[in-house]
């Protein structure tokens, strides 16, 4: 049996890896459940661990393979939940082949060049070539590209330099969305989407990087976040 904050912890990541297709950071999990402090979520981590819910990968800094969900989640202990690694912001190895979801048939998704998770660069607007994604990380309606990314400014919501991003083409975002951002039809960017009155903020996820506060007419919203691929 699980107690509260270890239920909200497990529901928490969960929501937030099927939502974004990357997961949260140990700060937003923190925020999440209004700890104090990080070591508060090691704790609950060490938990579910042990509970059976979680398994901690080896060699893999602060990965995570989500075993099974509650009944209360949606789940049950042989529901047969398929697991997903949530990666940490430190180099590391392939999960064990034995750790991997059970893929769907692959789909082929044109690359539209580099998207900048850093400095803005210029605005994407050809094809370099395809990449095969698994047919499980489309999601939703509506067309469907790939962009590799260039730059470290996303790397603690598990983005990384050289990651290539699944988009899901929209023009629309919700506060919190990672979206690809169109600043003034001439740069764009991978970074967190909030409104702040008549202005948008694009948050960066690395204190190294200032969030851009633009008014809303210089920024168009080109795609969402919905998967990610790794190459090791």
């Amino acid at each position: 049996m699980l107690t509260k904050k270890q239920l909200d912890l497990l529901s928490f990541i969960h929501k937030r890896v099927q939502r974004d297709g990357v997961p949260p950071s140990f700060d937003e999990m923190k925020l999440a459940l209004d700890l104090r402090s990080k070591s508060g979520i090691h704790r609950l981590i060490t938990a579910l661990e042990e509970r059976g819910f979680i398994r901690r990968l080896a060699h893999r800094a602060r990965a995570i393979e989500v075993v099974k969900l509650p009944e209360s989640l949606g789940g049950a202990p042989t529901s047969g939940f398929n697991s997903r690694v949530i990666d940490g912001d430190k180099p590391d190895m392939p999960p064990p082949a034995s750790a991997m979801p059970v893929a769907a048939a692959a789909v082929e998704l044109p690359v539209m060049g580099q998207i900048a998770a850093g400095v803005p660069i210029e605005a994407i607007n050809h094809v370099t070539h395809t990449v095969a994604v698994p047919g499980g990380m489309i999601a939703g309606s509506g067309d469907h590209y790939a962009l590799e990314v260039k730059g470290d400014s996303m790397i603690d919501a598990g983005i990384n330099d050289g990651d290539v991003v699944v988009i899901r083409e929209t023009s629309v975002a919700d506060d919190g969305d990672i979206v690809v951002a169109l600043v003034e039809d001439s740069e764009a960017t991978l970074k967190r989407f909030r409104r702040k009155g008549r202005m948008i903020a694009l948050e960066a996820a690395n204190p190294a990087y200032a969030t851009r506060e633009l008014p809303s007419d210089m920024v168009k919203v080109q795609g969402r976040l919905v998967g990610l691929i790794r190459s090791y």
